[in-house]
């Protein structure tokens, strides 16, 4: 009769998913410091120390954001994790900009 023997997991500290996220804004346009200031809002709040975030200002870096797609701002790209996704706008729809994240079920 043969025994399987298990390997014991190895315990070390929890693999945290990061998400990685970019925001395209438009200089001091009202809508862009508006962005910027909700999405700071929904990281600290849900996120934590769990993201990455990128501001690319589409006034010092035009071509970056035609080759990117972007043709409105501000709009927010959501890298990784996959699925990727995207949301134009000042980003004042909490529930729209969790439900993009991937973060749906944990709006309180």
């Amino acid at each position: 009769m043969s025994r399987r023997q298990h390997k014991p997991r190895a315990r070390g500290a929890p693999v945290t998913t990061v998400v990685v996220l970019r925001l395209y804004i438009v200089g001091g346009a009202p809508n862009s410091v508006q962005a910027i200031a909700n999405l700071e809002a929904i990281c600290r709040e849900y996120l934590k120390d769990g993201h990455k975030l990128e501001v690319v200002d589409v006034l010092e870096h035009p071509r970056r954001a035609l080759a990117d797609g972007v043709l409105v701002t501000p709009s927010l790209a959501k890298l990784s994790p996959l699925p990727a996704a995207n949301v134009v706008g000042n980003l004042s729809d909490k529930a729209k900009v969790l439900l993009a994240l991937g973060l749906k079920g944990k709006v309180q």
